[in-house]
């Protein structure tokens, strides 16, 4: 690295001081600990500076200021990203989390949300309406790390990914000039921003659509080990007959004793309860239940169903897989997996992508895949202090067993740093036009969210 390219820290800490007050922090700055823990306490990165903004202009600033002094950064939202890309260790921390607000607008039925808002906050300012948004299925995540690559959720089959219900977004590109993206304005950076990760920019502000859902019905039915094949076989003819208004989650969990138990987590969104119960009866013949907990829920607590899963400070590590289908062969790789777990806090979570997700063109975004499919999640967790090699190898054994039955790529919320092929993969099509969107936004590629989106400097 020669000197014209050395990061001035000093200079950098100076003027953002100047900037922020005590909202810039050093390691010498007794919240600094504080300010880099995230959920997943796996994740161990030192960076130089932090920047806590409050706003679009202060976040501009920081661009400015981190491009003089030659600071390479990152961007913490909701933070909520497993591998922890919201950190760069020996730089500057550009921190939303303060950026909090949510704007309802119940005649238009739309919601914008600031850039370090969490689905928690959404759905709880979206309920005096009987509104709701399509979000993932944990109240903790940022709703903009979550729209920007994806969004499955509980409202998938009725109203698509999150990014499908996204209007437009307040991005400050890396020069830090501020642009409004939309169906009309900046086209091109609307249609990457729906897919392409937080690669183009800083995003402050988002605004959705919001749709009347005054409750769902919803919960859990739980199910003993020995009973997971015919459990999965039953949920994926299920998933066959399912119509727009039922996306339906399963998987492993930790039960009671620490064996994995087979759930099944329906959400029916529709107008008629009496319509869902009949789809919730079936769930309840696929066995024997252990537990049957469903009822008619507002939204704010279908999302608390898994509030207690993913606890912060234990360690983590993702992998997964797209499968167009629950073969009898992916069937078993699944149920093997769950009897050979090595964490009693390990788990497994099929998606459900269908109905209004699946119907979109797939270059009307840039998310890359728009048949009908499952997200496998393979999670590893491990209390702090385990050595990590057992829960890890895990992981990566499911994932290759389920790859022979997988499609191409991947969810790029959930792909390692390290999945560049597959993250090309999970584009198909749109992934010489997102890379031209690169370019365009972020020649100097200043922004590394997930997915890895290399700047194209010539071919496709």
């Amino acid at each position: 690295m020669s000197a014209a390219d050395t990061p001035d820290l000093p200079r950098a800490a100076a003027l953002l001081r100047d900037l922020l007050g005590d909202r810039s922090l050093t390691p010498a700055d007794p919240g600094f600990a504080a300010a880099v823990t995230l959920w997943n306490g796996a994740v161990d990165r030192t960076p130089a500076l932090i920047a806590r903004c409050r706003d679009a202009d202060e976040v501009a600033a920081v661009l400015r200021i981190a491009r003089r002094c030659r600071v390479p950064l990152s961007v913490r939202a909701g933070g909520h990203d497993w591998a922890g890309r919201a950190l760069r260790d020996g730089g500057l921390v550009l921190d939303l989390t303060g950026m909090r607000e949510v704007t309802v607008d119940p005649d238009a039925a739309t919601v914008t949300v600031a850039g370090g808002a969490t689905a928690g906050d959404v759905v709880a300012a979206l309920r005096p309406y009987d509104l709701a948004v399509a979000t993932g299925v944990v109240r903790a995540v940022g709703m903009a790390g979550l729209t920007l690559a994806g969004g499955y959720g509980p409202l998938c089959g009725r109203h698509g990914l999150a990014l499908d219900n996204l209007l437009a977004a307040e991005v400050v590109l890396a020069d830090g000039r501020r642009v409004s993206a939309d169906a009309e304005h900046e086209q091109e950076l609307y249609w990457a921003l729906r897919g392409g990760g937080g690669n183009f920019g800083v995003v402050t502000r988002l605004t959705y659509r919001a749709h009347r859902l005054p409750a769902a019905l919803a919960g859990m039915v739980l199910f003993a080990l020995d009973e997971a094949v015919d459990v999965l076989r039953g949920y994926r003819d299920l998933l066959a007959d399912a119509p727009d208004e039922l996306t339906v989650m399963a998987g492993f969990l930790p039960g009671p004793t620490g064996e994995p138990v087979v759930f099944v987590c329906p959400v029916w969104a529709g107008d008629d309860p009496e319509a869902g119960r009949r789809h919730v009866d079936r769930i309840r013949a696929l066995g024997t239940p252990l537990v049957d907990q469903v009822a008619v829920l507002p939204y704010e607590e279908v999302l608390r169903m898994f509030d207690g899963g993913m606890a912060d400070g234990n360690h983590y590590l993702l992998r997964t897989r797209w499968l167009p289908g629950l073969s009898d062969d992916a069937v078993a790789v699944l149920v093997d997996a769950a009897r050979r777990v090595t964490s009693p806090y390990s788990a497994i979570a099929l998606h459900h992508f269908h109905g209004a997700a699946a119907r979109v063109a797939v270059d009307e975004t840039a998310f890359g895949l728009r048949v009908d499919h499952s997200l496998v999640e393979v999670i590893a967790v491990w209390a702090p202090g385990d050595p990590p090699g057992p829960h890890g190898e895990w992981a990566e054994q499911v994932s290759a067993a389920l790859a022979e039955h997988a499609l191409p790529g991947g969810y790029p919320n959930l792909l390692a740093p390290t999945d560049t092929d597959r993250v090309r993969l999970a584009y198909g099509d749109n992934w010489a036009r997102l890379r031209r969107a690169k370019h365009r936004y972020d020649p100097r590629q200043v922004f590394s969210a997930v997915p890895t989106l290399p700047a194209v400097t010539g071919g496709p």
